[in-house]
């Protein structure tokens, strides 16, 4: 596989790269970034995945989630890849910003004409892991992943599909439940049609109450986001982990909202709070 590298730029002693390159998953040109923080030379470091909400890019994170300087000090490498395929052949929904470019959900779509390139499970699960691993200096053993509102159901439903192959899952304002919400609904029914089974595979609580556990799971959240209580419902996530056993530190930020301000307040403790889970 050919990797185009857009940029690369020093940060705290580690480089910070934007790359592209063709996709098998979705059939077009996928760009992401990785920041790489000062190793030394052979070493191996712990990955933490970013996945980014609606209307993001990798760019976002990237540009400011303030998360360099805690990486380059606990020794970890970040990946943010974008949230949907892009180009002219990828179908999108015209002015809707909740749905189809920008909006890919983390789903394999199943229905037309989203199927062909909407796959970013597979991009994120099986293909982008396998780039990692080849051209950077990473040890797949020790992952996290972390992201944001759309990001957070992604990682969130990755980790929980994926049981033992993250060592560290945490969250910033994530989709707790998709198939109870309007966001959700309108995206997984149509990438996926009316098979609500599928749609319990995308869905953090469903898959908590269907028994799939984690080790451990960090949530922060603001008080003032107004996406709170119609669209991210994190207290039905607070109960499905209560229920289940899974140790969860579900904070509530006063008066925090949805930006990339309450983000970067808080990225720093969560980049520390994955390093010393992974090593």
């Amino acid at each position: 596989m050919t990797l185009d590298y857009l940029s690369q730029n020093k940060a705290f002693g580690g480089d910070q790269f934007v790359l592209s390159h063709h996709s098998e998953a979705t059939g077009t040109e996928m760009t992401f970034s990785v920041y790489v923080p000062p190793h030394e030379e052979g070493a191996k470091l712990p990955v933490l995945w970013y996945l980014s909400g609606l209307t993001c890019t990798h760019a976002n994170a990237t540009e400011k989630g303030e998360f360099r300087q805690a990486c380059a000090e606990h020794g970890v490498i970040f990946v943010a890849p974008d949230t949907s395929p892009r180009g002219d052949d990828v179908p999108d929904a015209g002015d809707e910003y909740d749905f189809g470019k920008g909006a890919g959900f983390y789903v394999d779509a199943t229905q037309q004409p989203w199927s062909k390139h909407y796959r970013m499970r597979s991009y994120i699960e099986d293909e982008l892991p396998g780039v990692i691993a080849a051209n950077f200096p990473a040890d797949m053993a020790r992952q996290g992943i972390t992201g944001h509102s759309m990001g957070g159901h992604g990682a969130l439903t990755i980790a929980l599909r994926n049981e033992g192959r993250f060592r560290s899952v945490s969250s910033f304002a994530p989709i707790v439940a998709p198939t109870k919400v309007p966001w959700g609904e309108k995206a997984l029914s149509r990438y996926l049609g009316d098979d609500l089974e599928a749609w319990a595979e995308y869905d953090a609580v469903a898959l908590i109450e269907n028994g799939a556990r984690l080790d451990n799971l960090l949530v922060d959240q603001g008080t003032a986001d107004n996406f709170l209580e119609e669209q991210l419902k994190t207290g039905l996530l607070s109960m499905a982990c209560a229920k289940a056993g899974i140790p969860a530190d579900i904070r509530m930020q006063e008066g925090y909202d949805h930006s990339y301000y309450f983000i970067s307040t808080f990225m720093a403790e969560h980049v520390k709070w994955h390093a010393e889970r992974l090593g």
